[in-house]
Order: structure tokens, then C-alpha cells, then sequence
């Protein structure tokens, strides 16, 4: 891949760039209600039932997250109480970058244009793509697109504000079931997954080059 020379470098924002809290925001508000061997129980369902989520048709983030969280609650026998879902959503805007992360797009972002697609909504990314201190020639939202990722109407609608297609991009996440499954059958040959640890790597049919942290990027395009 180190030969291809992409119009553009998109990027999943949420876990991939940024350090996605979700679970130790969870992990914190319910250290009094889940017991601590449960714990981990209670995060991987509070995580399957927000992908669950975002399967349907859009809805503000809040909702997507408060919903996810009550349900986890009712699954897992814990008690919700109103405004946990808030406690948790309001966080997202504080959270930072990997550290590799503003060091590794610095290599690349002087010969590449980067652009962001996120689920987040608009409102809470401008403050995370801030704390990379990277520039960002654009940054599309599932608020923007109307759906989440991993809905190819996400994708379609970036290609539409670029005006480029599926052949112009390399696109990087750490998640196979939010983006990378979806960016193979969306025709994008060109990807690379990074391997954060929350998805399992070795899934060599969707055709994708593995780097452990986004300091690897450079390498992959040949810089």
C-alpha cells in the first residue's frame, strides 16, 4: 500500500483518535451498583447495546447512549437512575487523544488532507478534533449525515461533501464492525486497521493493513 497516494486520509474519530472513555465513564458511575465481577459484564453489554442502537434510523447521541444504558440496566438487573444516561453523554466533549495519536498525524497531515467520520454529534466533536492539535481539512458527523456509522449512507455522505469515491481514500479505524466491514463492501480497498485492543485483529478477507498506533501511518503511505 505504500505506493498508493490517497486525495484523502479519513479517519473514525471516536476510539480510534480519541480516547473513547465510554466504558470507564460507565465503570464509575455504577462502581456502587454492579458488583466489581460483574463489572466487566455490564461494560461489553453497555457496548453491544449501543452499536445496537445506532442500527436504527438516526437519533441524537444522547438518546442513543441513555437508551443503551437503561436497557444494560434492565438486562443486567441493575437500577437506572434517571439522568445516568446524561451523566455519561456529557462527558464525551472532555475526552483527549491516544497518546501517538497528535504526533503520528503530524507526519502525514502536511502531505495528506485528513478528514474526520464520526458518530459523534456536532457539538461535542469540535472539542475532541481540538485536543489532537492537528488540523483537519474536514470533519463530518452522523448529525450531518443523518445516520451512524456502520450505515453506508455515513459513508455516501462523505464522499458527496469531498466529491471523491471510495477509490480516492485510505480510510483508518480501530473498529471493524463500526467502519472497516462497511468500507470494504463500500468498495474502499485502501484501509488500515488500528489495533487498540477493543476489537480482535485477523480478519484478512476485509483487506486491510494492521498498525499498532497511528505513529505506523506514515509508513503506510510511503512518507
Amino acid at each position: 500500500m505504500a505506493s498508493f497516494k490517497p486525495k484523502y486520509i479519513t479517519f473514525d474519530v471516536q476510539g480510534t483518535l480519541i480516547y473513547f472513555e465510554m466504558a470507564n465513564a460507565a465503570n464509575k458511575l455504577y462502581a456502587d451498583r454492579v458488583p466489581a465481577g460483574k463489572m466487566d459484564e455490564f461494560i461489553s453489554v453497555f457496548s453491544a447495546y449501543r452499536l445496537d442502537e445506532v442500527l436504527d434510523d438516526w437519533k441524537p447521541y444522547f438518546n442513543v447512549v441513555d437508551n443503551a444504558i437503561r436497557r444494560t440496566c434492565k438486562r443486567c438487573g441493575v437500577a437506572y437512575r434517571e439522568g445516568d444516561g446524561k451523566i455519561i453523554y456529557d462527558q464525551v466533549p472532555n475526552w483527549g487523544p491516544h497518546p501517538d495519536v497528535t504526533a503520528g498525524l503530524a507526519k502525514v497531515a502536511k502531505e495528506f488532507p485528513l478528514v474526520g467520520l464520526t458518530n459523534s454529534m456536532n457539538v461535542q466533536i469540535s472539542h475532541n478534533i481540538a485536543r489532537i492539535g492537528v488540523p483537519f481539512h474536514a470533519v463530518y458527523t452522523a448529525e450531518q449525515a443523518q445516520a451512524y456509522k456502520p450505515h453506508m449512507k455515513a459513508f455516501e455522505y462523505m464522499f458527496d461533501q469531498l466529491g471523491c469515491g471510495p477509490q480516492d481514500i485510505l480510510h483508518v479505524s480501530s473498529s471493524f464492525r463500526y467502519d472497516l466491514m462497511t468500507a470494504h463492501d463500500m468498495g474502499i480497498k485502501n484501509k488500515v486497521f488500528v489495533a487498540r485492543g477493543h476489537e480482535p485483529s485477523g480478519a484478512p478477507y476485509y483487506g486491510y493493513t494492521e498498525i499498532p498506533d497511528i505513529g505506523g501511518l506514515a509508513a503506510v503511505v510511503g512518507l
